[in-house]
């Protein structure tokens, strides 16, 4: 256990430690993880943190009230556009997916459903790459992207983001509550 220090600074803020992150310190922390799981757990459980692993990736989670998760089920909203816009952009957009602004742009000139899914995101954004930064902004600072090449506007996308695919694959819609729903 070398790193109790920078996981407790990196998941504490909510981040996610990727084991496909482009930086090596991560991957070493990552692996150290990987290698001491129980003993960062045991570590962890004691401040009251619980350590908890994904496919490829390691957060932060607790019991939390059920006002709190209704209050995150609401954050959620905003990320299932996300995800949609993604998802059209490239089906097969999932970690280790690389993807540059300018490529997103390109697309967007001959993609009108793509167009439209980007106009409803970051409605106080004006123009098309503004959007495009504010999500690539998104991704990265919650961990679910890195910036590859700044200059290109490159990014890669962490294993952490089977997390937030995860959690919209478990939103359920009741029947009664579809019928209901505006299409």
């Amino acid at each position: 256990m070398k790193y109790t220090r920078e996981v407790f600074q990196r998941l504490s803020r909510g981040q996610f430690i990727s084991g496909n992150s482009v930086d090596p310190e991560t991957r070493a922390i990552y692996n150290d993880i990987e290698e001491c799981q129980a003993e960062y757990e045991d570590y962890f459980r004691k401040i009251d943190f619980h350590l908890s692993a994904g496919d490829g990736f390691y957060y932060f989670s607790r019991k939390e009230p059920r006002v709190n998760i209704e209050n995150k089920l609401q954050s959620l909203f905003s990320w299932i556009d996300y995800l949609d816009f993604l998802k059209t952009y490239d089906t097969t957009f999932d970690a280790g997916t690389q993807f540059s602004l300018a490529q997103m742009e390109i697309r967007l000139s001959s993609d009108l459903e793509l167009k439209e899914k980007l106009s409803r995101l970051f409605q106080d954004k004006l123009s098309n790459r503004d959007k495009l930064e504010a999500l690539a902004n998104t991704l990265v600072s919650m961990g679910f992207a890195e910036q590859t090449n700044e200059t290109e506007e490159r990014y890669q996308v962490t294993s952490a983001f089977h997390y937030i695919e995860q959690i919209i694959s478990c939103i359920n819609i009741d029947e009664e509550v579809r019928d209901e729903i505006p299409e």
